[in-house]
Order: structure tokens, then sequence, then C-alpha cells
């Protein structure tokens, strides 16, 4: 079997979620989508080797031995394990490219948080280059989020985007391929997962770990006040008796849960359109709050942010694939890559 060979590698588009990992190929669209998540084992002299990345690591969360840890080595959108996020990026990497052949490496394209540090910048790019890039550029998400959704980034006009991710949440008012305001806040759905585990853990003395909250998220989650209630069976670990234990958790009360980490996000939001200049702020109540990333699926939410804010709220089309084709759509546009990113 012949494989297919080229002199230049096929330029790639990454995501580097604290919660999940895509990868683009240029031309191929989206690759790869797994969690990010690395399984590491200590190896007894203060070293560590990895067992497992993405969904087979995600699996281990929580069931590992002393030995064995199933970590996310992204924290807040940026990078908090070097050494386990160049091993992941490296696997996913070579798992997108398992089929091609080339000699010179690939240009990579990552998107990184609005308020990413120039410490966090290279730590990214370091690793992205360990892990076999040529070039990496970096794209901030709220950027790639416009991008990908189709906005006219490029147009002297108000386009606002509201990103919430798994952790952070990304808001920005983008004109002339520029963000004129912009704020990153480290609220996402990793901080409504703990704030579910908290809240069961607190109101009926039962510990649940994290994949069970988000399960609890995804099916029940919700942030209207006037939705018809209904619950879902949780299993934990009851801390009173030492035995596991199922309970029934109503949908109110996963939105109390939720709701101070909401309301982080409203007020970031209304702090972003405080400070936008007049003439975007016409554009914006025109054109509206485009709303995208893993939390804006939860029921109500762009509702909510209609209400609290006076203006239109659009939900962009395949709201967790926005970053990473943005990110994508910069590869087949030199000029464009040129203007929007760091490097």
């Amino acid at each position: 079997m012949l494989f297919p060979f080229s002199i230049v590698a096929k330029g790639i588009a990454i995501d580097l979620g604290t919660v999940n990992t895509l990868i683009s190929i240029e031309d191929e669209g989206i690759v790869i989508e797994e969690p990010s998540v690395v399984s590491v084992q200590n190896d007894g002299r203060g070293g560590k080797k990895i067992l497992a990345v993405g969904e087979e690591a995600k699996q281990m969360i929580g069931k590992t031995p002393d030995s064995i840890q199933a970590i996310r080595p992204m924290r807040d959108g940026v990078i908090a394990d070097f050494e386990a996020t160049e091993g992941m990026l490296r696997y996913f990497i070579k798992k997108a490219n398992h089929h091609r052949i080339a000699i010179i490496r690939p240009r990579i394209v990552i998107a990184v948080p609005h308020s990413i540090t120039p410490v966090e910048r290279k730590a990214v790019q370091d690793a992205a280059t360990s892990a076999g890039g040529r070039s990496v550029h970096l794209i901030e998400e709220p950027m790639a989020s416009a991008i990908g959704i189709g906005l006219p980034i490029e147009e002297p006009a108000g386009n606002m985007i509201v990103d919430i991710g798994g952790g952070t949440t990304e808001i920005a008012v983008i004109s002339l391929s520029g963000i004129v305001i912009g704020e990153s806040i480290r609220v996402g759905g990793v901080r409504f997962d703990a704030a579910i585990m908290q809240y069961i853990k607190g109101k009926y003395g039962i510990q649940i770990g994290e994949r069970t909250a988000e399960k609890v998220k995804i099916n029940i989650g919700s942030v209207s006040d006037d939705t018809k209630d209904s619950d879902i069976d949780v299993k934990g670990l009851n801390l009173a008796s030492g035995t596991p234990s199922t309970i029934k958790v109503a949908k109110k009360a996963i939105r109390n849960a939720v709701m101070p980490a909401i309301e982080e996000i409203i007020a970031a939001i209304l702090s972003v359109l405080e400070k936008t200049p007049a003439e975007l702020a016409a554009d914006i109540i025109d054109r509206g709050i485009f709303l995208t990333g893993g939390g804006s699926l939860i029921s109500g939410m762009d509702v909510l942010i209609k209400e609290r804010t006076g203006l239109p709220v659009v939900r962009g089309d395949e709201p967790l694939h926005s970053v990473v084709k943005g990110a994508a759509a910069t590869l087949k546009q030199m000029s464009l890559l040129k203007n929007v990113s760091f490097v």
C-alpha cells in the first residue's frame, strides 16, 4: 500500500481547550475531537509516563490507582502542565496525520484566550513546536469564533461575540480585523460542573465526580426560571454512610447551583458593552450579540442574555466547532492570518 506523500505537510488548526481539543487539517476539515485529558503513571523516580490520551484517558478519571493520574493539562484555557500538554499535542497531531508523509513539518494555528499572558503564549508555542510544528501562529479565541461563524470581521462595523467555553468565557467587540474591546473571564463549563458537584455534596451529602456532574449539566442544565421542572437520577458516594447511593436531582436545583457563575458571565458582557464606543454600540444594536461555545447550549442561555442586555442574541451554527473552524479558515488566507494572529 502506498501512503500519500508531499514535500510540505498540510496546515493544522487547533482549538486547544480546557475540556476538549479539536484539530482541523487543511482541505479536510475536523479530524480530531477528543477530551483534553492525559493519563500519566509515576515512574518512581519523579518522572511521568503517558499511558493514554483523549477519550481513553477520560474514561479513567476518578477510577485510577494511586500510581496513575488522569489529568487535564489545560486549566482555564492555558497550559497548567507543559509536559502533559506537549505529549497530548504530539499524540493528537500524529493521530491526525497517521496516513500522511511529508518532509517539511506543518504550519499550525492555535486558538488561545484573549487574556493570555506572554509567558503563557510562549508555553503554547513551545509545546506546539515540540509536538511537530514548523511555524506556530496564535489567534485569539473570540476572533477565531467570529471567523468560524462567518461574521464580517474585516468590515468597519461592530461585531460582538460571546464564546462560553470549558475553561473561559471570551467576550469581544470586533471591527476591522481587530478586537476593540475584549474580556476573558475564567468561567465556563468546568466551573458549572464544579458548582453542581458542590451543590449536591452540600444539599444531599452525596459526593459525585466531574464526569457525573457533566452528565447532569448536559441532561437537565438550564438557566430559565420558568421552565417545567424535571429530575435525573444521580449516583455517588453517601458521605454519611460511606456507601454508594442514588438520588433524584431537580432541574431547578441545578439552575440554582450554576446561576452564580452565569451571573459572572452576564456581568462581564455588560462590562464590555459599557466600554464599547458609541458607533460600534449602534452596530451591535442592529446586529445583536453572537453566542458560541459549549456553554451556549445550556437551555435558556440565549434568552437570559437577551433579557439582561436588551439586545438580540443569535446562537452561531455548530457552537462547539466555531473556534477550530475559524482557525482553519485562516490557513487558507495568509493575509487574514497575518492580520489576526500574534505571530
